[in-house]
């Protein structure tokens, strides 16, 4: 798929798997990062110091690594960029979820 097709530049929800040829792992890594959204990445190497490249480097909510879309109950999900901010799912979502407020008073 071409870098400027649309599967590239929105965020495509439905079953779509756009798949580029590149030159190495920092091209990867740039144009994956080249969008205005970062809701997920998905990174597929045996390689771990490709892994912990990619992982630290990609400008995504969460990075999965040889899977994809697997998302326990209790890990924090959300996007980067224009995919969202703030987390769904596990204790970090809660401030998602909830306003605090303080409450002084002053009795007698």
């Amino acid at each position: 798929v071409p870098h400027d097709s649309v599967l590239f530049s929105e965020e495509v929800f439905g079953p779509a798997l756009p798949i580029a040829t590149v030159r190495d792992l920092d091209e990867a890594i740039e144009r994956a990062n080249d969008s205005r959204y970062g809701l997920g990445a998905s990174v597929w190497t045996r390689n771990a110091d490709v892994v912990a490249r990619a992982t630290g480097e990609l400008d995504a909510g969460i990075v999965w690594v040889n899977q994809h879309l697997r998302i326990p109950p209790d890990v924090p999900f959300g996007g980067t960029k224009g995919s969202g901010t703030g987390r769904e799912n596990g204790a970090r979502a809660l401030d998602d979820y909830t306003e605090e407020k303080t409450i002084l008073i002053r009795l007698g």
